[in-house]
C-alpha cells in the first residue's frame, strides 16, 4: 500500500510538471524585464551600460520611437531606432576595453544632455547624448557621435 502511494504520488508529480512545461510551450518568450527609467540619471547610467558593458536588458525601453543616432566622420551616417536596438542586441554580453567618463551639460525637470567619452588605446569617442522625459521615464531621444 505504502509502494503504491508513492507510485501514484511519483506519477502526479511528473505530469504537474509536464503540464507546466507544456503550458509554456517551446520557444516561449519569458517576460520582458523592466529597467528602472524613473530619473534621468538612471536612464543615463543604463546607457552607458548598453553601449560600452553588452546589457541587453531593456534595450527597446530605453530609446524614444523617434530616437536617431547621427554618426560625423568622413562618411556621416544616419542609423534608426531600429538599426540601433538590432546592433545593441547582438552586442550582448559584449564588453569594450575603453575607459567611460560622463558629464551632464545641461539638465532641466524633462530634458537632459551628457557628453559620454569613451578613451580606447588610439582613438576616442564622443557621443552626445540627450535624455527627455516620457511620462513617468525617461528615455533616449538621439546621439551625436564623433570620433578622434
Amino acid at each position: 500500500m505504502n509502494s503504491l502511494l508513492k507510485t501514484f504520488a511519483a506519477a502526479a508529480l511528473i505530469a504537474v510538471s509536464t503540464f507546466a512545461m507544456a503550458a509554456e510551450g517551446p520557444g516561449s518568450k519569458p517576460a520582458k524585464a523592466n529597467v528602472n527609467l524613473s530619473t534621468a540619471d538612471f536612464a543615463l547610467e543604463h546607457y552607458v551600460a548598453v553601449t560600452t558593458e553588452g546589457e541587453s536588458t531593456g534595450v527597446e525601453q530605453l530609446f524614444a520611437e523617434d530616437f536617431s543616432q547621427k554618426v560625423q566622420s568622413a562618411n556621416a551616417k544616419t542609423n534608426s531606432r531600429n538599426e540601433v536596438v538590432k546592433y545593441l542586441k547582438k552586442q550582448k554580453g559584449e564588453k569594450l576595453n575603453c575607459t567611460v567618463t560622463t558629464d551632464i551639460i545641461e539638465e532641466s525637470a524633462d530634458y537632459m544632455v551628457a557628453k559620454v567619452t569613451l578613451k580606447f588605446e588610439n582613438f576616442s569617442k564622443t557621443d552626445l547624448v540627450t535624455l527627455v522625459r516620457e511620462g513617468n521615464n525617461w528615455k533616449v531621444s538621439s546621439s551625436v557621435n564623433s570620433y578622434k
